[in-house]
């Protein structure tokens, strides 16, 4: 009887050990982590050349998607800033990663005008418009919300737009949310961890 005690002490034990273990290995984020991850919502908008950028085709390879336009004051230099450094810190590992950038102002916004903008950046990053019909599309299908802020003249005006960055995994699958901000260490780190 001892012996059976002391040998299912030892399996939880053991068993406990393993479960530390596991947890021990799993990476840590800095992004939101999305649980359970479910597949990346269908882009499909044209680059520059007018070809049609397909995300289903970039299994294989870490993507982050981010939304914005070429006027913006603010957050999108900051973010393709931050994404140029964490590029980086990647060094070899970042010929693994695809960095969109996807214009939600169609008005403005053509494929080669955003593509110019991300890419006078950073010449890897790629930048993606449409149709107003196209992007409105692609905006319902990812659940973003993009409206026209009042005030300003028919050139002039600001677009509110979503400020965070969509991770998509190796396997198609969206993985993270990064916040505006997020330090381009742990933009890379977080990269580092879904290669």
């Amino acid at each position: 009887m001892r012996s059976r005690v002391r040998w299912r002490a030892a399996s939880l034990v053991c068993a406990s050990a393993c479960v530390v273990a596991l947890v021990a290995c799993r990476p840590t984020f800095h992004g939101v982590v999305l649980e359970p991850p479910g597949p990346a919502p269908p882009l499909a908008l044209a680059d520059s050349t007018g070809a049609t950028f397909d995300l289903a085709a970039q299994r294989g390879k870490v993507v982050l998607v981010f939304f914005g336009y070429t006027h913006c004051p603010d957050v999108c230099p900051t973010t393709l800033a931050d994404w140029r450094k964490a590029k980086a810190l990647l060094g070899a590992d970042a010929r693994d990663v695809r960095w969109i950038f996807v214009g939600v102002d169609a008005e403005r916004d053509t494929p080669l005008a955003t593509h110019r903008y991300a890419a006078r950046i950073d010449p890897a990053f790629t930048g993606l418009g449409g149709t107003p019909a196209a992007v409105q599309a692609t905006l319902a299908q990812w659940k973003i919300g993009v409206f026209r802020d009042a005030g300003g003249s028919d050139a002039a005006y600001t677009v509110s737009h979503p400020s965070a960055v969509y991770v998509i995994d190796r396997e198609g699958r969206h993985r993270l949310l990064q916040r505006s901000g997020l330090p381009p260490a742990e933009v890379a780190e977080d990269i580092r961890n879904l290669l």
